[in-house]
């Protein structure tokens, strides 16, 4: 049986963990440089908030309606999915496969006994452990599991887990799930369906897979035989060099001078060097890309990219820093204020399996080699910004560039910010 666990209001539950006072209160969490809400509580969801509204425009109902508001505190986040994931692993029978920040597909094994039962004891266990709520979906496949955690997620008599273990569960479950739920069927095909009146999961699921395959490939073909219990999607294999890793920022301000750009460039291949190194990879291929602000609609816009090879596939941050200056020098223009810059790294290739040329210096790659895992050695184990290592070309990186005035605490990851407990007796 496969389960899905998904983390209830993640970003929220992550904040409520350390600030119990806001429990039962409404609580959205903003994206990067506190641009729109991207995490919203229940109560929140229930005040007629969305995901995706600007903040600007719903400040004052924020106000009015004592809604805490924060800025988005992915460190924080980032180390409470890893305690979640790891907790799961300890739980499954089988290694967990890792499906976001906040989900994850697990295999049970039935010899457990009651599965409803042990999933109950598994979302329990991972509240006790991390404080994190979550639901867990149990079914044949990971199509159903989905659906199953929608369920528990809803309604609240599955104490967490919901157990899909017969036809007549699954049948009664796929009536009852909008066809734009189902996992695998994507915004386009969902509209598709719809126009010809095929609005739930058990509608689709009457199809004959034939006229499925021709009307959605094999992806939709795929996602048929899920619903019928039959699993065809195994744990995710994708290819690295199919893969590519990508940071950029929207400014708090129109960004004006190409230093402050090398700046945010040079921090953002300090940021994805470090997830290559992480993920044991390597980078053949870096694009950047430049855009003013079309919300400045008076203003001259421009927007342009540029895709650059590297001699070598590299994870060495000064050597992406630099072809990704670069590459940027060659499309900047003087005259207009940016309001984002990114870098996507492409071509990426597992470290074991690099091809080197000709002239690749071979000792000065073992040095650089040896000098990033000094740097990520130090950098893990420090607390505090100003004690971790960097490149200079990333001067205050983007300390000046981003707004984020509702900044909670890194509980978990700086010492600093550890809870004070005061244990004197009044």
């Amino acid at each position: 049986m496969k389960g899905l666990a998904d983390c209830n209001n993640f970003f929220v539950s992550c904040e409520r963990v350390f600030q119990p006072a806001l429990q039962g209160r409404p609580v959205i969490v903003l994206s990067n440089n506190d641009g729109c809400a991207v995490a919203l509580s229940n109560e929140a969801k229930s005040l007629g908030f969305k995901r995706g509204d600007p903040y600007f425009k719903i400040k004052d109902e924020c106000s009015r309606h004592n809604v805490a508001v924060l800025s988005g505190n992915h460190r924080l986040y980032s180390d409470m999915s890893a305690r979640v994931m790891n907790t799961l692993r300890s739980l499954s029978s089988g290694d967990i496969e890792v499906y976001s920040i906040d989900e994850a597909f697990l295999s049970l094994d039935p010899e457990v006994g009651d599965l409803s039962e042990y999933g109950r004891y598994v979302v329990d266990t991972v509240r006790r452990h991390t404080g994190i709520p979550i639901s867990l979906g149990i079914a044949r496949t990971k199509t159903l599991a989905k659906i199953a955690a929608r369920f528990a997620k809803k309604y609240a008599g599955y104490a967490g887990a919901c157990l899909m273990d017969t036809p007549e569960k699954e049948s009664k479950a796929l009536s009852m799930t909008p066809i734009g739920d189902v996992w695998g069927v994507g915004r386009r095909h969902r509209q598709k369906l719809l126009d010809r009146g095929i609005l739930t999961a058990s509608n689709f699921a009457a199809l004959d897979p034939e006229h499925v395959k021709r009307m959605m490939n094999v992806t939709g073909l795929r996602t048929w035989q899920e619903l019928h219990g039959t699993p065809v999607i195994e744990q995710e294999l994708t290819p690295p060099e199919r893969q590519t890793i990508t940071a950029s920022r929207s400014f708090a301000r129109d960004i004006h001078s190409f230093e402050e750009i090398r700046q945010a460039l040079c921090t953002f291949a300090s940021i994805t060097a470090r997830k290559l190194r992480e993920r044991h990879l390597l980078t053949a291929e870096i694009t950047v890309f430049i855009c003013t602000n079309r919300f400045h609609e008076h203003d001259p816009q421009y927007f342009n990219g540029i895709t650059v090879r590297l001699p070598d596939a590299t994870d060495y941050t000064p050597a992406i820093a630099d072809a990704a200056v670069e590459a940027m020098q060659r499309i900047y223009r003087d005259g207009y204020g940016y309001k984002k810059a990114g870098i996507t790294l492409s071509r990426l290739c597992d470290v074991r399996s690099r091809q080197l040329n000709l002239f690749t210096d071979s000792n000065l790659d073992e040095k650089r080699r040896r000098v990033m895992e000094a740097v990520d050695r130090i950098n893990s184990s420090s607390d505090s910004a100003t004690n971790r290592v960097h490149i200079a070309s990333m001067g205050a990186g983007l300390d000046d560039m981003v707004r984020r005035e509702h900044d909670s605490r890194l509980y978990t990851t700086r010492l600093v910010d550890i809870i004070e407990v005061n244990t004197e007796h009044s």
